[in-house]
């Protein structure tokens, strides 16, 4: 039960949100204003009774018939008519007058006329000759009370007066005085309440009819997904401030996190981007190459619209380079599939041949044309085994030699040479970018010479403190003048577009790894391109 109860009392919804704390804020200052208004309305109350209690009891003690009957002991009663009739008019609950020992001449109740005066509250008016004001229990019960003292003609103190009023009666008199307070507390409350009703529909308005528990779960789920894309974004309000960067936009552009959340002016950390134009235009941008802190970059820039208006943009980037990259290594996965069936259709015919020779059992022949095809292949790898104990690596290699046969060009590797000793810290991929990328355009260098005449040798050693690798071809060779620039991106010696991406490939991973490439004459009369990779490591160096 108690469950169900706090499952309807807790709020839901933005609305409830703000009700439930616009009521409580009012409960706690009507709770506050209650205290501080009653407190000294109450005060003022019993500072008025008990004053007017004094002022009727100096009254009376002033007037003479008081005196005279007093000093006669009273016996006609005079001091009761008097005191019961004054108590009416003012309203009082009792007005006891009595002598210097304290014995009453008057009373609401006859029976206690000649007692002794109770309370113990009397002693200043009759000891001392003092007026006050005091709160004592009586024998009508608590009472809020004046006194003073009765003086004689030669100003001897010869009897007292005491007004009083019940604290009941005193009491019953202060809720009259609060209606008008608590009339206006109700009004702020109701003020209040239709406050709160309007600002939660405003705040559904303006938050698109999101809940706080959905925004909460919107904003944790946008953070996780900005982490978790591999590319750079960057929201930026109309303002041109960077409003958030997942920590790829930091990486890729370089920025230095603490100079971003310093200085939020896109145009200090993104100069260059095209943000700002993008916020003035309105207009998206797509795939479009943007140079930002000396790195190319593709931008895609979105702008953020609500009723027409440019509240601000997004941006997603990545690296130029690695977007080429990925798309030489789905070109290579294509040549390699196209390989992979021209090597199907190759020995898929040659298998067939042996069949037709079993078959006509030409036994010698078949035997001859198996050991002739295995010979090579089983050759090459047994010789990959022992010298390049690097799976990686000599995969590539392999894969080359099967390429070289299907491009009918003659692949020549150095048996002499040896990778046994690459150190652990050299990335194995890094040096079959290098590999595969040279060998790739030493093939096309020689396809356009005539057969026996397409030769590309390859020579590798890790002898000394370097590891060098040698790639020679029959081609035409490269220019002296290019032979910086065929490292470029974009350049390249064959003339065509969409080229000179391998070799500045190449020249990326030597410069990750510290190495060096250099572009010769070879003797076969084509290209000699001899590279060289420190088996050190850089930072030691």
């Amino acid at each position: 039960m108690l469950r169900r109860l706090i499952r309807w009392v807790k709020p839901r919804s933005i609305r409830s949100h703000l009700i439930h704390m616009v009521m409580v804020l009012l409960l706690l200052q009507l709770a506050a204003s209650w205290l501080v208004i009653t407190g000294p309305v109450t005060d003022m109350l019993k500072g008025e009774i008990g004053q007017s209690a004094l002022n009727a009891a100096k009254t009376i003690a002033r007037m003479p018939t008081i005196k005279q009957a007093l000093l006669n002991h009273d016996p006609d009663g005079t001091i009761q008519e008097i005191a019961e009739s004054i108590r009416a008019s003012i309203g009082a609950s009792y007005v006891v007058v009595g002598d210097a020992d304290g014995i009453r001449y008057s009373h609401p109740k006859v029976d206690r006329i000649g007692k002794r005066f109770v309370g113990g509250d009397l002693g200043p008016a009759l000891t001392e000759g003092t007026s006050y004001v005091s709160e004592a229990v009586g024998t009508l019960g608590p009472s809020l009370r004046g006194f003073t003292p009765i003086r004689g003609a030669d100003d001897a103190i010869i009897g007292f007066v005491s007004v009083g009023y019940l604290s009941t009666k005193v009491q019953d008199a202060i809720p009259p005085h609060l209606n008008k307070p608590f009339t206006l507390i109700a009004a702020m409350t109701v003020v209040g309440i239709l406050s709160a009703l309007f600002i939660a529909g405003h705040l559904k308005k303006i938050t698109l009819g999101l809940e706080p528990s959905d925004i909460t779960s919107m904003y944790l789920e946008r953070g996780a997904i900005l982490e978790a894309i591999r590319e750079g974004v960057v929201a930026v309000d109309r303002e041109g401030r960077i409003l958030l960067a997942n920590r790829s936009a930091v990486s890729y552009a370089g920025l230095d996190p603490e100079a971003v959340r310093k200085d939020r002016r896109v145009e200090a950390s993104l100069a260059g981007a095209g943000l700002l134009r993008a916020l003035k235009t309105g207009e998206a941008e797509h795939d479009q190459e943007r140079t930002v802190n000396g790195k190319d970059m593709l931008f895609n820039i979105v702008p953020i619209l609500r009723q027409g208006t440019i509240h601000g943009v997004v941006a997603s980037f990545r690296p130029k380079d690695e977007l080429d990259r990925l798309a030489t290594e789905l070109s290579r996965v294509q040549e390699y599939s196209e390989l992979l069936r021209a090597q199907t259709h190759e020995y898929s015919n040659k298998l067939h041949t042996i069949a037709g020779l079993i078959q006509i059992e030409a036994y010698t022949e078949a035997l001859e044309l198996v050991t002739t095809e295995s010979h090579g292949y089983e050759d090459v790898i047994r010789f990959l085994n022992e010298a390049v104990p690097h799976p990686v690596i000599a995969a590539i290699l392999l894969g080359k030699f099967n390429r070289a046969k299907e491009l009918k060009v003659e692949f020549a590797i150095d048996r002499e040479g040896t990778l046994a000793d690459v150190p652990a810290h050299i990335d194995q991929v890094k040096i079959v970018t290098i590999l595969g990328n040279l060998i790739d355009n030493a093939f096309e260098a020689v396809l356009d010479r005539p057969m026996g005449r397409r030769l590309v040798e390859l020579s590798f050693t890790d002898l000394g403190n370097d590891i060098v690798f040698e790639i020679e071809d029959t081609g035409p060779g490269i220019p002296v003048e290019q032979t910086e620039a065929v490292f470029q991106q974009g350049v390249s010696s064959k003339g065509k577009e969409h080229r000179g991406l391998g070799l500045h490939l190449v020249k990326q991973r030597l410069d990750e790894l510290g190495g060096q490439i250099l572009v010769s004459d070879g003797y076969l009369g084509g290209a000699l391109f001899t590279v060289t990779v420190p088996k050190q490591e850089r930072s030691a160096r």
